[in-house]
């Protein structure tokens, strides 16, 4: 099983099944309406910062560290 990791090492075109979101409970809850919880799956279209982000067939922009409170499991093949 791979390794979980920072949603911001992924990089462009890879997906990773998002495992936990971290942060004061209203950023959390935020994101969750976004798209990004626990079981869902988001791609990399641009890494850095902003992080580009495909969501659920939307395209999503996260700022500064946000990208780093997001802990994904790579998706493989």
């Amino acid at each position: 099983m791979p390794p979980l990791l920072p949603l911001e090492l992924l990089g462009p075109g890879e997906w990773g099944e998002v495992q936990a979101v971290t942060g004061e409970p209203a950023w959390v809850g935020r994101l969750a309406e976004l798209g990004i919880r626990s079981g869902s799956q988001v791609q990399v279209i641009q890494p850095g910062s902003p992080c580009l982000l495909n969501v659920a067939g939307c395209r999503l922009s996260l700022r500064g560290e946000c990208a780093c409170q997001v802990f994904v499991r790579p998706v493989t093949g």
